[in-house]
């Protein structure tokens, strides 16, 4: 007995030694497992990467940009069901144990021991508390080196920090799969909701996902999606987070996930929204825009978008119609004995045309054509089985003219296995094509800079090149009402005469002589400045530029930001510099606010993330704004702190004469609006560029048209033609449901009735007079002065003016 006393006796001694071996050796193990580990109080100050949203005026989402699609929640804005659901996932007792789970760990390594050898991978053990650790600190290595690092941190962790501000973590950290990070983006991508109002059922797939998103995929996996989603629900009515009942009618239903669209998510923006993220980046950079949460809001109109784009596309339609006829199908597919749908879902279709449908030609007769449609993609990416057909009628390709000559039946225009897009018109279809031609339209709100709409082209998905800011074209005779304003805020009056007539100008040693013309050719003789404008007189316009000397023009050019250093040289009075949609409008809309300077701007407001504003377009003061509640104080006003860049009597001044341009000259077809408008036309040489900007006293807009490689778009392609029935369109359906309003006049304007040809004094109510604005100090004159119409010794000759009526014949021109 004594004897094996001793022996256990000595048995206990020898493990105690053994035992406090082991320990140290545990102990100096874990110390130098515990150096250099990652410092967890990071984590207080953690700001994950958070995607950037932009919003239009009225606060609807436009577009989302990210390189990790999260969306940061704080722990008391997720459900408490969600949180329930991953908790019954992932580690049910998270909020009993201290970061780690010595059972669960036991469990891991008995399976580790058992499979060793069998190129299976670990079962993991890891709480909540670890999976922080490892995703926020440590790789995703493989080994027991870094499972024991993580243990150490989650301990320390779990000392640091609330269970709550560790959910919180893992909640928004978590990867989900479809590029979804944290719950927030996921319940969207997912199921294009807010956690607040997913079902349970979504919520237990969504808890289903960190154990491998790959392996529960809502399409390529979806038996075992439901398989892992149905687990998670039993695991909720175990724990008593949900009644059995409530779990058996979740599990009952289908897996129906419905992902989120990329990209724009507002009909018709895409063109807008890449322009607001240029300009994001510009200012903060691509790392603050895709990872620092940003909230922009915009200054785009959302129904205004939508008619200046329809406005666009059909002008440009309408147009390449008329001068561009039938160019052929966009493919030819060989039609055999297979399935048609799937060779035809291979050509490229594009997002942004929604009206357009693809198809091919399956057979066609002398009256019709069979088109089968591009099936759809399923949201599973999967290709649709339906195949639906259509006909195609004669009257649906009458337009389309080959080689000039119009068609008498389909077979002229279409062949089996051609791939054309098709467009329903009420209860037919018809043949549609790309238009070469192209162009862009800008709408501002003058008194603000606020662009209101955007379109930078015929198709977003076709061509990104964004013609409203982009391309540099000339704007020809749209330039002209600078001309004439820096005359008029210089001395000269809207009655003031110049010669239109022949005229010719030094280029230089070894150049030739340069002789301006006017659209058509003709000469009108003396013509008031109103006459020239409305008429849009090229030679007279360079007359008064010589005049007044081009270094004067130069200037008002850059003050109106139309260029930046205009070269001082007569050729450029005519517009032959170049310069874009948007820099045109945004002069415009100075003539139209009364000559205050406004700068253009797609974005109102930039806040961060977490509310703060960092970005705000508006400048003007406004002290009285700022209240913390109403006591019946007066309304705030603000403080116009702008430049004034032209005197607000001259602005009137070219705004009557440009309302002339539309009631009298070069634009007449504006009248249509009803509506007081002033605007210009214009044109460049060999019809290359066609322009109108124009505008009411509340909404200025500017339309160009033209080819991206400029070449001649045909004789009468004019800015009159082309471009101003879509500044109509666009006008029609923008304001069909405000009164007219009548552009302000200032105060100390006077309003004298003259002859409108001859600029002098006139009865009221006699043929050919109208009203003209004078600033104080300055009447019509007495004698018929003309500018540029010299004797032998250079000084202005006065004639009468029955000869000057006589010399003024014809319509005019435009260039």
């Amino acid at each position: 007995m004594r004897f094996l006393i001793k022996f256990f006796g000595y048995l206990f001694g020898i493990g105690a030694v053994f035992a406090l071996i082991g320990a140290i050796g545990v102990w100096l193990y874990l110390q130098e497992m515990s150096k250099d580990l990652p410092d967890y109080t990071a984590l207080k100050n953690y700001e994950p990467p958070v995607m950037s949203r932009v919003h239009a005026a009225d606060g609807q989402l436009m577009a989302e940009y990210a390189r990790e699609r999260r969306m940061f929640l704080p722990i008391q804005a997720i459900p408490d069901l969600l949180k329930q659901a991953y908790l019954s996932a992932e580690d049910k007792n998270f909020y009993e144990h201290f970061g780690i789970d010595p059972e669960g760990i036991a469990r891991a390594a008995l399976t580790y021991a058992r499979n060793y050898g069998t190129g299976r991978r670990p079962q993991g053990a890891s709480t909540i508390t670890q999976q922080v650790a490892k995703n926020f600190l440590l790789t995703n290595e493989v080994s027991i080196e870094r499972k024991v690092k993580e243990a150490i941190l989650a301990l320390r962790i779990e000392q640091a920090y609330t269970k709550d501000e560790i959910l919180e973590l893992y909640l928004n950290e978590i990867y989900l799969g479809i590029g979804a990070y944290g719950v927030a983006a996921a319940s969207l991508l997912y199921f294009d909701k807010s956690v607040h109002e997913l079902t349970l059922e979504e919520m237990a797939y969504l808890a289903a996902l960190p154990k491998g998103p790959s392996n529960y995929h809502p399409f390529r996996q979806r038996e075992q999606a439901i398989i892992r989603r149905n687990w998670v629900i039993d695991r909720m009515v175990q724990n008593g987070y949900v009644d059995s009942a409530a779990g058996e009618e979740a599990k009952a239903k289908p897996l129906d996930v419905k992902p989120r669209t990329r990209g724009s998510q507002l009909f018709a923006s895409e063109y807008f929204a890449e322009e607001v993220r240029r300009k994001v980046v510009a200012i903060y950079g691509e790392e603050r825009l895709y990872e620092g949460g940003l909230s922009v809001r915009s200054t785009l109109d959302p129904r205004l978008q939508v008619i200046a784009r329809k406005a666009l596309m059909d002008g440009l339609i309408n147009f390449d119609r008329r001068r561009g006829g039938w160019r052929g199908p966009v493919e030819t597919l060989e039609l055999g004995a297979g399935d048609w749908g799937e060779a035809l879902a291979k050509a490229k279709s594009y997002s942004d045309l929604p009206e357009w449908q693809l198809g091919v030609v399956l057979s066609v007769s002398d009256k019709a054509a069979e088109v089968g449609l591009q099936p759809e993609k399923l949201v599973s990416g999967a290709l649709s089985t339906e195949r639906v057909r259509v006909t195609l009628p004669f009257e649906g390709v009458k337009w389309a003219r080959v080689k000039g000559r119009a068609p008498k039946k389909v077979t002229d225009v279409l062949t089996p296995g051609d791939v054309i897009y098709v467009e329903k018109l009420g209860e037919r279809y018809e043949l549609r094509q790309f238009p070469k031609v192209s162009g862009a339209l800008v709408a501002m709100d003058p008194f603000t800079g606020r662009v209101l709409a955007m379109v930078g082209g015929f198709s977003f998905a076709q061509s990104e090149f964004n013609r409203a800011t982009q391309a540099y074209r000339q704007p020809g005779s749209a330039f002209k009402p600078f001309i004439y304003a820096a005359a008029l805020d210089n001395g000269y009056t809207p009655s003031s005469v110049v010669m239109d007539a022949e005229l010719e100008l030094s280029q230089g040693p070894g150049l030739p002589v340069w002789r301006p013309q006017n659209y058509g050719g003709k000469y009108y003789g003396p013509s008031t400045l109103r006459l020239g404008i409305e008429l849009s007189r090229n030679v007279m316009t360079v007359r008064l530029a010589q005049d007044m000397g081009m270094p004067l023009v130069s200037e008002y050019a850059k003050r109106f930001g139309i260029y930046d250093d205009m070269m001082p040289v007569l050729s450029m009075s005519l517009g032959a510099g170049e310069t874009t949609v948007l820099r045109m409008v945004t002069a415009y809309a100075m003539l139209a606010n009364g000559g205050r300077k406004v700068t253009p701007t797609l974005i109102d407001r930039i806040q961060d993330r977490y509310g703060k504003t960092v970005y705000r377009h508006e400048e003007r003061i406004c002290d009285a704004c700022i209240a913390d509640h109403w006591a019946e104080q007066s309304e705030p006003e603000l403080i116009d702190n702008r430049e004034q860049v032209l005197d607000p009597m001259t602005a009137y001044q070219i705004t009557s004469m440009m309302e002339g341009v539309v009631l009298r000259g070069t634009a007449t077809r504006v009248k249509k609006l009803g509506r007081p408008v002033a605007g210009k036309t214009g044109t460049t040489n060999d019809e290359k560029d066609a322009w109108f900007v124009g505008y009411t006293p509340d909404l200025t807009v500017g339309v160009f048209v033209g080819y991206d490689t400029p070449k001649p778009m045909g004789r009468g392609a004019t800015g009159g033609q082309i471009a101003a029935p879509i500044f109509i369109d666009f006008m029609k359906e923008a304001l069909a449901d405000t009164p007219p309003v009548e552009f302000r006049v200032p105060r100390g304007l006077q309003l004298i009735p003259i002859n409108r040809r001859t600029g002098l004094r006139a009865s009221a109510g006699a043929p050919g007079t109208i009203l003209e604005a004078f600033k104080p100090g300055t009447a019509p004159p007495d004698e018929y002065s003309i500018i540029g119409f010299q004797n032998d010794v250079g000084i202005p000759r006065t004639v009468s003016p029955e000869a000057g009526e006589a010399v003024m014949t014809g319509t005019g021109g435009l260039y």
